[in-house]
């Protein structure tokens, strides 16, 4: 790497050129912290340009510099003619090797790169070489999330969702993806409730035709979100019920019958009585959980009763 250490004003450094930005981190307080108290002990990467200086590598130190007031820095300094790809070599290689990149991190990274690397396995190589070892087809996932949505990027950022669930979002219309995204964020759901209500909610939209933002911003949903005397959880079990017995009336009564006389069933301790999955096939499994033969021939006696108990004959008709 060839370059020159330089004192640089910090008037003469372009701040809002992100060109090569990888972190997504915005806060410097530690920085600023470390910083005044020893210095800074590694140096910020800069190129010359005609009349100022793009950061390459060192955003948030140059930052903290800023907010302590400092006037001027010592950075290094590369040759105007540095080639771009070099540069991003750079970058990527002073992120990745300080600290595990979060996916938007990944994603800059990838798509500076691929502008460079066509053959995703060249890229793949490339990337693992600067310190990001990432499989090929997990390449492909996280190319274009750094280009979605601010709101779809502050998720992943936050955990709110996965990223299977951005790659869905990312499919829809912006006011459909918000809304989504809206309702994900106030219930704080698991990955697999937050694809139960998706599949349920865009099944409902294209059955009704409606779209996604409509059936959301109906009323009965607003009102379990609006709720106070209910917490996260009862609001997330309320709509999954809503949705369900919306988009399956049927299904939904019969579901609220087995409920009713599985409940009257009091079966004994070591039953689990599970029924078809929404109920399309007429079979039942009946699961019996015992420690030893005491309990299994506890469980035969418990067994007989529950043959002739009027509430399972229900259940199955």
């Amino acid at each position: 790497m060839r370059y020159r250490l330089k004192i640089v004003d910090l008037s003469e450094i372009d701040l809002g050129d992100d060109t090569f930005r990888i972190t997504t981190e915005k806060q410097v307080d530690d920085l600023m912290r470390s910083i005044n108290h020893v210095g800074i002990l590694h140096l910020p990467l800069l190129l010359k340009k005609e009349v100022t200086y793009t950061i390459i590598c060192g955003f948030r130190r140059i930052e903290a510099c800023r907010h302590l007031n400092w006037s001027k820095l010592e950075a290094m300094i590369l040759d105007p003619d540095t080639m771009r790809l070099e540069c991003i070599k750079y970058a990527i290689t002073d992120n990745a090797f300080q600290r595990p990149l979060n996916l938007i991190e990944k994603s800059r990274s990838i798509g500076m790169l691929s502008d460079f690397f066509k053959d995703i396995n060249r890229l793949s190589e490339e990337l693992s070489v600067l310190g990001l070892s990432e499989h090929p087809s997990m390449i492909k996932k996280l190319k274009d999330i750094c280009h979605l949505p601010e709101p779809l990027q502050n998720s992943i950022l936050s955990n709110t969702i996965s990223l299977a669930m951005v790659l869905e979002l990312a499919g829809m219309s912006e006011d459909d993806a918000k809304a989504l995204l809206k309702l994900f964020n106030a219930l704080k759901l698991s990955l697999n409730k937050q694809r139960e209500i998706m599949t349920l909610v865009k099944e409902i939209a294209m059955r009704e035709d409606k779209s996604i933002l409509q059936v959301i911003e109906e009323s009965h949903l607003k009102k379990i979100l609006m709720n106070e005397d209910l917490d996260k959880n009862q609001k997330a079990h309320n709509i999954r019920i809503y949705l369900k017995q919306r988009r399956f009336p049927t299904i939904a009564v019969i579901e609220k019958s087995y409920e009713k006389y599985h409940r009257k069933l009091n079966l004994e301790r070591g039953f689990k009585l599970i029924p078809p999955t929404n109920f399309e096939s007429p079979t039942y499994t009946l699961q019996l959980s015992f420690t030893n033969m005491t309990q299994f021939k506890g469980l035969k006696i418990a067994f007989d009763a529950l043959m002739e108990n009027p509430y399972l004959k229900k259940i199955v008709d």
